[in-house]
């Protein structure tokens, strides 16, 4: 049997990203089992190989390798150890947390599960859904450099890894990649404005200036979110929003001053409390259109 084959994954957390990502292994050819809150999400993922198990411990009994993709920390501290996952899994195997959490967590959980037996890594991700799918994510991994070196087959179906640092090291860059994903998006969204404020298409605007310094794949992608009005979500508001309140408590604890995060995390806070956290972020036009008093130009899909 090929190294791919015998090395068994369980995937904690099959939703916007964790369903892609597992299909993602399902393809390169390991043995993945899900675990979902909500097993239909689970179940969808059958068709493409994968069993499905009706609790954590049951997905990760005999894994090697572990990964979680939950919302938050406290969603991750409850699967890990009030569910008993970190009991369930066996010696030398390795939990992979590519759920986007507050720092001083990763380093909790890194060191509660070596005192079981268990590596840690914290490998948060950015590139959203359309990385996921494509195998395309930048993949950021805290944590011992041996362990993050044997996952590098694990890892390639995914995207692209690279060792950051200690434990924590991964999170503390993904909340670093949000901070410029947040104010790259009220960036975007208040220069659409500006533009069909002054009579010009947001259309052509996006149009005209990609390929020049402005250019990024928030211009590229949420860009044309905004152009075309649909906010269904690839990342929520209310994720971004929790992103960008562990960069605040960051801040903090650094002694640091970040008014320009602390700006669009207030703009999100406001947005995420009108009802709207369930929007893809890129929506966050919509809360500096109301506060302008505006709409979105009648040329958006022209």
């Amino acid at each position: 049997m090929t190294a791919t084959a015998t090395r068994r994954i369980a995937f904690l957390g099959t939703g916007l990203m964790g369903a892609p990502m597992a299909r993602r292994l399902l393809a390169a050819g390991f043995p993945v089992t899900v675990w979902n809150r909500d097993l239909r999400k689970a179940e969808a993922l059958v068709s493409f190989g994968a069993s499905v198990a009706v609790s954590p411990t049951d997905a990760v009994d005999g894994a090697d390798i572990a990964f979680t993709m939950l919302s938050d920390g406290a969603a991750v501290t409850d699967v890990l150890f009030s569910q008993g996952v970190a009991e369930a899994l066996k010696q030398g195997a390795v939990v992979v947390d590519t759920s986007s959490i507050a720092p001083p967590i990763a380093r909790d959980h890194a060191s509660k599960l070596v005192d079981r037996g268990v590596a840690h890594v914290d490998a948060p991700v950015s590139g959203g859904v359309v990385g996921a799918e494509a195998g395309t994510l930048a993949i950021m991994a805290g944590g011992d450099a041996a362990a993050i070196e044997a996952l590098t087959e694990v890892f390639a179906p995914l995207g692209r890894v690279t060792h950051v640092g200690p434990s924590g090291a991964g999170q503390i860059c993904k909340l670093a990649n949000q901070q410029i994903v947040a104010i790259t998006i009220g960036a975007v969204a208040e220069a659409m404005m500006l533009v069909e404020a002054g009579g010009a298409s947001r259309e052509k605007f996006r149009e005209a200036i990609r390929g020049g310094f402005a250019e990024s794949r928030i211009l590229e992608l949420h860009g044309q979110r905004m152009v075309e009005r649909n906010f269904a979500p690839g990342g929520l508001s209310r994720l971004q929003l929790k992103d960008l309140n562990a960069v605040a408590a960051m801040a903090e604890a650094f002694g640091l001053e970040l008014p320009l995060t602390e700006d669009i995390r207030q703009a999100f806070e406001t947005f995420v409390a009108e009802g709207n956290g369930e929007l893809d972020h890129s929506a966050l036009l919509l809360h500096l259109e109301k506060i302008n008093h505006r709409k979105g130009a009648a040329d958006d899909r022209n």
